[in-house]
């Protein structure tokens, strides 16, 4: 290496350490690759050591998704204004009506306070789902709140807050993951019993929105969880989490366990699974709606938020090795 060449990687390095220059893709996809790596090293009896529980200062209705970037938190949610109420039989193919609502997407500080809120949806499609960071954006699908209706994909700047339509798809697409290795992006169904794939331009517009659903989509082949919120966790995979939940007696309340799998995007399939046993003291499961997993010098760490309304932020840590 000549002496330039030596003085430019020398001032690189120096603006890194000073946090004059972003973090490199090729970085963030490592931190995926050690993250997914970690996370089959877990097991039912793994203790995750609680780090603190912050109250969040603010109502937060019902929350779904939720990525952290650097220290602010990206959350979505749904308001509900009018309940669904389900027909004595199925009208038009649809088990239940519309209901009412709102779509929201917060911005919020580690102490729990709003920076900023914007609301993504129109009519009867304000659902929320789960949500992913390329990078560069967050994805944000908006449904209708019941089964096999029909969605609006959005992604929104995290410093501006400003949304861009995407595309339209008819199906409820409950979360989605960017793939940024094949430029694609992957969507869940209504408990997660599809899952779809898009092939994003280079504007990341998708190829074959306009398809027929069932063109697009791969049946998931798990039954042990309904997934909520899904990362992507480089490789073509997904790191997805979400919850089951068990009555003894229809009349009995749910038992609900909680629970992340790590998935082959290119075939659906689990390629790990586990439960996570934490409960808050209402009896929610932590993986029940946002969840944001990181690598941390222990392992990893996660940020939970299974509470509505008045949600508290859970973080806990796991030892890996």
């Amino acid at each position: 290496m000549d002496c330039k060449s030596r003085r430019r990687l020398t001032t690189i390095l120096t603006m890194l350490c000073l946090g004059a220059l972003p973090v490199t893709l090729a970085a963030a996809e490592l931190d995926r690759d050690v993250l997914a790596e970690r996370v089959t090293k877990l097991s039912r009896g793994t203790q995750w050591k609680p780090v603190s529980a912050v109250p969040v200062n603010f109502l937060t209705h019902h929350p779904q998704g939720m990525v952290k970037i650097g220290d602010t938190l990206f959350v979505s949610s749904v308001e509900i204004q009018q309940p669904t109420k389900r027909f004595p039989q199925p009208v038009d193919g649809y088990d239940r009506d519309t209901g009412a609502g709102v779509g929201h997407l917060f911005k919020i500080d580690m102490k729990g306070n709003l920076i900023a809120d914007i609301t993504l949806g129109e009519g009867s499609i304000y659902h929320p789902g789960g949500i992913d960071y390329d990078g560069k954006y967050i994805w944000v699908p908006v449904a209708e709140y019941r089964p096999n209706s029909r969605s609006i994909v959005y992604r929104v700047d995290p410093e501006t807050m400003k949304a861009e339509e995407m595309f339209r798809f008819a199906d409820h697409v409950g979360g989605v993951v960017h793939d940024t290795d094949s430029k694609s992006l992957h969507g869940v169904s209504w408990g997660s019993r599809r899952f779809y794939r898009w092939a994003l331009d280079a504007n990341g517009k998708p190829t074959n929105a306009s398809e027929a659903p069932e063109k697009l989509r791969t049946l998931n082949t798990s039954h042990y969880l309904d997934y909520q919120d899904c990362k992507y966790a480089g490789k073509s995979r997904m790191l997805c989490s979400g919850v089951t939940e068990m009555r003894l007696t229809p009349e009995a309340a749910p038992f609900r366990l909680g629970g992340i799998d790590l998935v082959d995007l290119a075939d659906g399939r689990p390629i790990f699974q586990t439960p996570v046993l934490l409960w808050s003291a209402a009896g929610m499961d932590m993986t029940h709606n946002p969840v944001w997993m990181e690598t941390s010098d222990a392992g990893i760490r996660g940020y939970f938020m299974p509470e509505d309304d008045k949600s508290t932020l859970y973080i806990y840590e796991a030892e890996v090795k």
